[in-house]
């Protein structure tokens, strides 16, 4: 839950940033002065969205699963897993094209 307001919040202060920023860029073009940085506050206010963004998406993440080996064969049943090798289709295709190039051809 806090996870999901810190990405809103981060959300809404990244909007408001990108509005400041358009805002302060059509003041210095009304003024004639297209050239310029950005005031500080803007600056300070995109970069604290984001840190407030990776924390709540760091918060909101689920927890991390293992990934080893045994714990996957232990979600799984003895009867899922196949005892065959993986190569042993290529071996089955190349016996079926093996029996298709042997048909003789008619003329």
């Amino acid at each position: 839950m806090f996870g999901n307001v810190l990405i809103l919040v981060a959300s809404i202060a990244i909007l408001h940033a990108a509005y400041s920023t358009y805002e302060h860029l059509s003041h210095l073009k009304a003024l004639g002065r297209p050239e310029g940085s950005l005031p500080s506050d803007i600056v300070a206010e995109a970069l604290i969205a984001l840190v407030f963004g990776i924390i709540g998406a760091s918060i909101r993440t689920p927890e991390l699963r293992e990934i080893t080996w045994r714990s996957e064969m232990k979600r799984r049943a003895k009867e899922e897993s196949d005892p065959r090798l993986s190569f042993q289709l290529f071996a089955q295709r190349a016996g079926i094209l093996s029996q298709v190039s042997t048909i003789p051809e008619k003329s």
